[in-house]
């Protein structure tokens, strides 16, 4: 069978990049997460104080800071997801914080950071046999990827999914909290300037609100291999 190139859009807190993890681990394809980018450049951001505490992104000096961000992703042997390298520092856990995802969406519509970023992810993906999850990855980096799915779940269930997992991790929070992050940053990914969320035209739609997990990867195995095998 032929490699393709999986794009896995939608919402935070969807499990999307369990879910692309599990499918590369499944098909021995490479995963490349790109909101753990977005993120890393969050990151730096604030440790820079180019965002205030109010949440203001100082555009123009992010902007000039961008060629003294290095990005690296590495496979993670043990999980088969992505240990994420900050300038040489490892940033895997840190950039899961909420300080951090309050305000990675207000980073990530700026449309030089998207450009800068969108550059590296092509780069990376140039080869088949490749799972990329993100925000526009089957409208702007790969939109002639031969699987598109676009990922979604009731807020209310993306923000009990993501309070238990800041909850294991020891972080201090509510159910209340999180849910309004969530649903503020679905309204900024769906309303920003530069490559808006959406679904791509001829991407599948997944609701995993009530899916397990297993049931979810038979769904999308299944999909996959009809794929693979229609390739000429």
């Amino acid at each position: 069978m032929k490699d393709i190139t999986i794009a896995i859009d939608g919402y935070s807190s969807c499990g999307k990049s369990t879910f692309a993890k599990a499918i590369a681990e499944k098909l021995g394809y490479t995963f490349i997460d790109t909101g753990a980018m977005y993120r890393a450049v969050t990151l730096y951001a604030l440790r820079q104080r180019l965002i205030s505490g109010a949440g203001v992104v100082n555009g123009d000096g992010l902007r000039a800071a961008l060629p003294l961000i290095s990005i690296r992703l590495l496979r993670d042997a043990q999980g088969g997801g992505n240990t994420v390298f900050l300038n040489g520092e490892d940033v895997t856990e840190e950039i899961r914080l909420s300080a951090v995802s309050d305000n990675v969406s207000r980073v990530s519509e700026l449309a030089p950071v998207r450009e800068h970023l969108v550059a590296q992810q092509r780069a990376m993906g140039q080869q088949k046999a490749v799972v990329m999850d993100g925000r526009d990855i089957g409208t702007v980096v790969f939109p002639c990827a031969e699987l598109k799915i676009f990922m979604t779940a009731l807020p209310e269930i993306r923000a009990q999914r993501r309070y238990l997992e800041l909850s294991a991790k020891g972080v201090q929070t509510s159910p209340e909290e999180v849910e309004r992050s969530i649903r503020q940053r679905d309204a900024i990914d769906e309303n920003r300037a530069v490559s808006p969320l959406r679904k791509a035209d001829d991407a599948v739609l997944l609701d995993n609100s009530y899916m397990s997990v297993e049931e979810q990867m038979e769904w999308v195995l299944k999909l996959a291999t009809s794929i693979r095998s229609s390739q000429p």
